[in-house]
This record gives C-alpha cells, sequence and structure tokens, in this order.
C-alpha cells in the first residue's frame, strides 16, 4: 500500500511540475509583452498583467523555490508533513489570495470593456493610467485581507484543540498539515465561495452580456447608416470582449468544480469523495493558469505579435541576424 501511495504522489508532482513549466513561462511572455509592446499598455493589458502575476506565482508555488532545498507548497499540501497548525495555515494561505486576485483582476477587465464600448469617447479621460493602477493596488489589498482571513482566526484551531481534549491528549499540538485539516470548510463556502468567487462571476456574466449587447446595438446602427470608422472600432471590441469573455468562461469551468466539492464536505459529510475526482478538481485550479497566455496568443492579434517579436528578437533569430549583420559591414 506504501509502494502505490508513493507512485501515485509521484504522479500528482510530475503532473504538477508540467502545469508549472507550462505556466510560469507563459505567463511571464504576456508580462513580457506588454512590456515591451507600445500596442498593449492600455487600462485592460495592465488588468491582464495583473492576472499574469497571479498566475505566475500560482506556478511558483508549485516549481521548486530557487536556492534552497524548499519543497514547493503544493506538494507540501499532497504530503502532508508534521507541522505545527500555523506554519500549515501560513502553506495553505497563499492560494487563497491568489486565487482571489485573479476573480478580481478579471472583474476590473469585464468593467473596462463594458467602459470602452459603453462611453467610448470619454473612455481615456475615465479610465487613466492613475485610476487602473490605483484599481489594481485595490484588487491586491483585497485579495490578501480575504486570503489571510483564516489567519485571522477563522480556521479550524479551536475544533482540533477540543477534539485534542476529548482524547486527553497532553502533545504539543503538532498537524499532518493538509488543506482541510486547517481551512474551515464554512469559511470556504460561506465566505469564500458565496461572497468572493460567485457573486464576482456572476457580475461578470452580466457585465459581458451587456457589452455584447451593446455592441450588437452599435454594429446594427453603423451598419444601417454606412458608417464604417465606429463598424470598425466596435468590431474589434467584439473580438476582444470574446477572447476575454472566454478567459472568464475558462476560469469559472476551471474553478467550479473545486467550490461544488468543497459544498458537498460541508452539506453532506456522510457523502463520499472519490479522491480522484479532487485530485482532477485541482489539476483544473492549477491548469487555469497556463491556458490564458494560449487563448491570448489565439484570439489577441496585438499579444500575438508581440510573441512572436520577442520570439524572433530573443530566442529564434539573435543568432542568424547577427551573423547577417558582421556579413553586411564594409571591408575597410
Amino acid at each position: 500500500m506504501a509502494h502505490s501511495v508513493s507512485a501515485f504522489q509521484a504522479a500528482y508532482i510530475s503532473i504538477e511540475v508540467l502545469i508549472a513549466l507550462v505556466s510560469v513561462p507563459g505567463n511571464i511572455l504576456v508580462i513580457w509583452a506588454v512590456k515591451m509592446n507600445q500596442a498593449l499598455r492600455d487600462a485592460t493589458f495592465c488588468f491582464i498583467v495583473s492576472l499574469a502575476v497571479a498566475d505566475v506565482a500560482v506556478g511558483g508555488l508549485v516549481l521548486p523555490l530557487a536556492g534552497a532545498l524548499v519543497i514547493p507548497l503544493a506538494i507540501i499540501i499532497n504530503i502532508g508533513p508534521q507541522t505545527e497548525f500555523y506554519s500549515c495555515l501560513m502553506v495553505a494561505c497563499p492560494v487563497l489570495i491568489l486565487t482571489e486576485s485573479s476573480i478580481l483582476a478579471l472583474l476590473a477587465i469585464a468593467v473596462d470593456r463594458y467602459l470602452r464600448v459603453k462611453i467610448p469617447v470619454r473612455y481615456k479621460s475615465v479610465v487613466t493610467p492613475r485610476r487602473a493602477a490605483v484599481a489594481i493596488a485595490c484588487c491586491w489589498m483585497v485579495s490578501f485581507l480575504v486570503g489571510l482571513t483564516p489567519m485571522f482566526g477563522w480556521n479550524n484551531l479551536n475544533k482540533m484543540r477540543r477534539t485534542q481534549e476529548l482524547n486527553a491528549s497532553h502533545e504539543e499540538f503538532v498537524i499532518k498539515c493538509q488543506f482541510e485539516t486547517v481551512i474551515s470548510m464554512e469559511y470556504m463556502v460561506y465566505f469564500n465561495f458565496f461572497v468572493w468567487v460567485l457573486p464576482p462571476l456572476l457580475l461578470m456574466l452580466l457585465i459581458y452580456l451587456q457589452v455584447f449587447n451593446l455592441i450588437r446595438k452599435q454594429l446594427n446602427k453603423k451598419v444601417s447608416s454606412s458608417s464604417s470608422d465606429p463598424e470598425k472600432y466596435y468590431g474589434k471590441e467584439l473580438k476582444i470582449a470574446k477572447s476575454l469573455a472566454l478567459v472568464l468562461f475558462l476560469f469559472a469551468l476551471s474553478w467550479l468544480p473545486l467550490h461544488v466539492l468543497n459544498c458537498i464536505t460541508l452539506f453532506c459529510p456522510s457523502c463520499e469523495k472519490p479522491p480522484i475526482l479532487t485530485y482532477i478538481a485541482i489539476f483544473l485550479t492549477h491548469g487555469n493558469s497556463a491556458m490564458n497566455p494560449i487563448v491570448y496568443a489565439f484570439r489577441i492579434k496585438k499579444f500575438r505579435t508581440a510573441f512572436l517579436q520577442i520570439w524572433n528578437q530573443y530566442f529564434c533569430c539573435k543568432t542568424t541576424k547577427t551573423a547577417s549583420t558582421t556579413t553586411a559591414e564594409p571591408d575597410n
């Protein structure tokens, strides 16, 4: 039995590392593209960078940290070593912070796209770089407050202490470090899911429906009046809105299964959950961090162009360009 557990853990670690090897470089490429391309400097792409930073951090929690014998956080939770309660809680909370940051970044992107089609003339005066930076800072501050709430007391410490007292144990309070051991399911369902995950997702759904409705009305109006410039503008907005709505759909598809399993754990403690379903749900949440750069590359032309430019300039053709420059130099 010990051998099968070890083999299963090895498979789990391999999949996690594979996800991280796709997620981290992909999202670094997104940040790099926005930094080097002036066409990607508006508010929407700043919010996309915030989302990419969270996704890089998710991948970074899976990859080994450089320069030290540090076991990645996701793998620590899977192995379940014996640790002090709050040490385990510090391992469990970062993923809550990063998830909330991703949700709020997606919400900011949705609001930004709505403003672009609702007030196109006044958009640049309303959504200034300074206001976008303040919005991003607020998203991260709220994310830290939501994600660190278990550290402030909404956790399983008192429940575990009561259990220990009932067992008449006088040993040092050390636990097997696993997510459900330290994180309260009441917090995960009532506060995290019902307040900070589900309502923002539903709000984003309504916003995108309104965005598509506004664009459809404008396109119909412009087609009937034969005005090409607004039609081009709203046609471009429609393409970008579809791509970002796809990012939202993939996020919901990746995270809702795990939250549904949490609801089952809380409301039906006697219900059996096959461990394989839990692991699939966890892989979906981590895998979501690798999906966004792929969507940007295939769906948003500005990103695709920037990615190709980075590839050609820094990876693919650097030596070729250097060689051609050398041969082109005149002989003296």
